[in-house]
């Protein structure tokens, strides 16, 4: 099979759909914790789908609620503003390829693997005194690159999970025999053109990089974070494994192991909270 060659992958890019209003929203305030509700709220309601979604996470078992939510404001005020930023955030972005049906690659633990990875992104976060905001949305876009191969180029992507079968070796290895380029360049390219925060931009470019002498804060947590959420097999997907760390990843995250089981533990109960998007 032929390789794909970048500026194809660029085209269609290009060619892809904007983002909702209310996530470009979203990601401009992200520094923010005092957004105005109101103003929010109004962005969410413009879109029926994120709103549907919304309401119904916000009234599911999970959160425990005496009393029905049926707005979006009361939803902010109930379950806090980072709570609903990060659930339409990715409600956004898991029903952005919904749409795509020609191919063989298995969404919901793509999705697993993203979520747990945001999740844990933003627990490190703090011990390289990171945006969490800034890591949990990182750690959800990740490996989007591999979603746009996967339904951009649908053959191609499939004939790099089959090479990956036969010679059990990673979906990043056979990315690039198969390719001759991987998902982080995509994602890197995709990231670029919705003008995500440049350090977003950069921690999905260097996410499987070898760490430098000097990697970025960002880029040590999604590469732990995402180590992390393999390790505890969030995904459910049959053969998934942990995926070989640079060396040096955990001395530059400097976390001791009691901080790190809390991690775990606070992790896998944000994972059961934030992962109900996929069912909403």
């Amino acid at each position: 099979m032929t390789p794909l060659v970048l500026d194809e992958v660029l085209k269609k890019i290009h060619a892809l759909p904007s983002l909702q209003t209310v996530v470009i929203a979203l990601l401009a305030s992200i520094d923010q914790d005092d957004a105005n509700i109101g103003d929010l709220a109004f962005k969410i309601t413009q879109d029926q789908a994120l709103t549907a979604k919304t309401l119904r996470l916000a009234n599911s078992s999970f959160y425990g609620m005496q009393r029905q939510i049926t707005t979006i404001e009361e939803a902010i005020t109930t379950l806090g503003f980072r709570s609903v930023r990060g659930v339409v955030t990715a409600a956004a972005l898991t029903g952005f390829f919904a749409n795509s049906k020609q191919t063989a690659f298995d969404v919901v633990p793509f999705w697993r693997q993203a979520i747990a990875t945001a999740v844990c992104a933003r627990e490190l976060a703090p011990y390289l005194q990171l945006n969490p905001e800034h890591a949990y949305t990182t750690g959800l876009l990740h490996d989007i690159g591999r979603l746009v191969l996967a339904t951009q180029f649908p053959t191609h992507y499939e004939a790099a999970m089959a090479y990956c079968a036969q010679h059990d070796c990673s979906l990043l290895t056979a990315e690039r025999t198969v390719l001759g380029l991987d998902h982080a360049v995509v994602g890197h390219a995709l990231t670029r053109h919705w003008k995500f925060p440049e350090v977003i931009q950069q921690a999905l470019a260097t996410h499987h990089a070898p760490l430098g002498e000097a990697p970025t804060p960002m880029q040590v947590v999604v590469i732990a974070a995402d180590a992390i959420a393999h390790a505890l097999d969030f995904s459910m997907e049959q053969n998934d494994a942990v995926p070989l760390l640079p060396r040096g990843i955990w001395e530059q995250l400097a976390i001791l192991d009691s901080d790190l089981l809390q991690v775990f533990a606070k992790v896998e109960v944000q994972f059961a909270r934030a992962s109900l998007i996929l069912d909403a």
